[in-house]
């Protein structure tokens, strides 16, 4: 991304009306307030890789959460070309913990396809960005404009509240989303594009925040209509959410006389793809009795049933699993794959199957043969 200006080097610009005042306020506000993280370059041209791997990490977390993944996974994959040569189970293991998986497998997909079919050469525009797996309006425009100086708005949830409220708009989100980025367009100055960006998403994190925005230190209050108005806290609108079901299921947690536990693998496509897990029931609204459950174990054995059960929220469902525990001597034929506990660290397992197999480890068992 655009390299940062110091913080005095603009504070004497003129001032002009409309959308280069705003730009110009924005942009003098965030050379001094501009947020530190680990993805932002303050000298030099950004790396477009480096660019596209933390907005694709940030999708649907938090900063905090993120710069620990984001400095160990630069570390392993420091460049597009590794990141491409990596295996995807390799992927999904480094990211596990954070979530919403088809993320590491679209970076991966995408990493491939630059890398063979655009022969290493990083789109630059929001139109060819886009057509990547993985990658939508938004993370286009964040890559576009930050690191190859591409006016663009980069519509984030914060920018996305500050447009809101800046514009007084009060139809409700997601359905203004098209309206919000048309409004924003326009904004982005010629120069700084991805400061810009970045100075929109800032204000709207630290300054126009969800609760009690803070519109006495906004460095782009005196622009806002709906603070004259007196209604920035009641923007942006949301439609209202709809109640997430209750899934529930049984798994199945096999263990050798070592405590190497058997897992299998998900289909490619849908929730948690590719990734490995113990065997699962069927997710239905109540838990099987325990003979139906075992119906859907994958061997036969001594199946003794946790005391409690393993909760976890998905986007669109709630989930409780309860977990069947059987060791044996020996290992029964199955298409799954048997590891050890020393290297379950090393595979693709997402949070939830983690929580099935702590619970299960946690059982003390008798030995079926």
């Amino acid at each position: 991304m655009p390299a940062k200006l110091s913080a005095t080097h603009d504070h004497k610009r003129p001032r002009t009306g409309g959308k280069r005042a705003l730009s110009d306020d924005l942009l003098s506000w965030y050379d001094v307030h501009g947020r530190d993280l680990p993805w932002r370059v303050k000298t030099g041209a950004a790396d477009p890789y480096r660019v596209w791997l933390s907005e694709i990490m940030l999708q649907q977390t938090t900063v905090v959460a993120v710069a620990p993944y984001y400095r160990a996974f630069l570390a392993r994959w420091p460049d597009i070309a590794s990141l491409a040569k990596a295996e995807r189970d390799d992927v999904l293991a480094a990211w596990a913990g954070l979530g919403y998986y088809s993320r590491a497998r679209n970076l991966h997909a995408a990493a491939q396809k630059i890398v063979g079919d655009l022969r290493g050469c990083f789109p630059a525009s929001v139109k060819e960005l886009c057509a990547l797996p993985g990658i939508g309006p938004y993370t286009a425009a964040a890559i576009a404009s930050m690191a190859f100086g591409v006016r663009a708005a980069a519509m984030d949830a914060n920018a996305e509240r500050v447009i809101a409220r800046l514009f007084a708009i009060d139809e409700p989100l997601p359905k203004a989303k098209r309206r919000l980025a048309a409004l924003a367009e326009p904004l982005v100055p010629e120069q700084r594009p991805g400061d810009f960006a970045q100075a929109l998403m800032d204000v709207g994190a630290l300054v126009c925040v969800p609760k009690r925005p803070l519109c006495a230190r906004c460095p782009i209050a005196r622009h806002c209509r709906a603070r004259r108005a007196g209604i920035a806290e009641r923007l942006p609108r949301k439609a209202p959410r709809r109640a997430r079901p209750m899934r529930r299921g049984a798994a199945f947690v096999a263990l050798d006389a070592r405590g190497a536990i058997y897992l299998v693998r998900r289909p490619e496509k849908g929730l948690l793809g590719g990734m490995l897990q113990p065997p699962l029931g069927e997710w239905i609204a109540r838990f099987p009795k325990r003979a139906a459950a075992l119906e859907q174990a994958p061997f036969a054995g001594d199946w003794i049933k946790t005391p409690d059960f393993v909760r976890h929220a998905f986007t669109h469902f709630h989930l409780e699993i309860e977990v069947y525990v059987a060791r044996f001597t020996r290992r029964p034929k199955g298409k799954g794959q048997w590891v050890k506990p020393e290297n379950l660290g090393d595979v693709a397992l997402p949070t939830v199957m983690r929580k099935v197999i702590a619970q299960g480890q946690g059982l003390p068992l008798r030995v079926s043969s």
